[in-house]
């Protein structure tokens, strides 16, 4: 067969998908977060959360390897050490992560069918007919399953981001990272975003680590929850719908926070 399949088949059950130790962060000279310590096991929805400028999309970056790590220990996916990753073991790496931005970044130039296939043919996939049958996969699972014709500017913004999930998913990563998947959209149509990412997580095995400012989203969609604030990543404890997000004793004690 002609078909590459998506880059490593990766046995996720029972494995850390992200496992940071006393990673330090930075950026030139500048210390971003510091002693970040956290794992993401398969399967599991983490959010982070903070104010702007505190480090999130920075270590977001870090899991990607757009921004190096220098000091802890940091792996991905067990077999990728973020501190020492080639160029060829990052490309590997990347092909079995989806990413999810705020901004939708869709080829404004051509059909969703056309967006999405261009990626599966970047990534390996040579049959066509293979190709075809992802997609249609793919637009089902969003919802959007005859839509594959549209252009971008023809869609809702809505409608965008779940083909922007949608094209994130294509290759069936063991990793969904989500950069305020919501943050332009209004609150009915951010509610159906996170119930399909919830529901992505728990159906396909799915690892997702989202960004997000919604506070909302921890109480209505729970997850586990980190904070970045002052340097630090704590981990965070949601107490219900109407009750205030809390750190606990154990998590600052944890996670060194005075």
């Amino acid at each position: 067969m002609g078909l590459q399949a998506p880059p490593a088949e990766h046995n996720t059950n029972h494995m850390s998908i992200i496992k940071y130790s006393d990673v330090y962060i930075h950026i030139d000279s500048k210390i971003i977060l510091e002693k970040v310590s956290f794992t993401l096991d398969a399967g599991e929805f983490a959010y982070i959360i903070g104010t702007v400028g505190s480090g999130k999309s920075t270590l977001l970056k870090t899991i990607y390897g757009e921004v190096d790590i220098t000091d802890g220990q940091a792996a991905v996916m067990d077999e990728y050490e973020m501190t020492r990753i080639s160029n060829r073991k990052l490309q590997a790496l990347r092909k079995n992560i989806g990413i999810v931005f705020q901004d939708f970044q869709l080829l404004t130039d051509r059909s969703v069918h056309d967006n999405l296939d261009f990626v599966l043919r970047c990534t390996g996939w040579k049959e066509k007919y293979q190709r075809e049958k992802r997609i249609q996969e793919v637009l089902d699972l969003v919802g959007l399953p005859q839509k594959g014709y549209k252009r971008p500017h023809e869609l809702s913004g809505g409608e965008q981001q779940r083909i922007v999930i949608a094209r994130a998913i294509l290759n069936r990563p063991a990793l969904l990272l989500a950069d305020e998947p919501t943050g332009n959209l209004d609150y009915e149509t951010g509610k159906y975003i996170m119930t399909l990412l919830h529901r992505i997580c728990r159906e396909e095995k799915m690892a997702i680590l989202m960004i997000t400012h919604n506070e909302q989203w921890l109480k209505e969609f729970p997850g586990t929850t980190y904070r970045c604030k002052e340097r630090k990543m704590t981990k965070i404890e949601i107490c219900g719908p109407d009750a205030p997000i809390i750190e606990t004793e154990a998590n600052k004690i944890e996670n060194n926070i005075e």
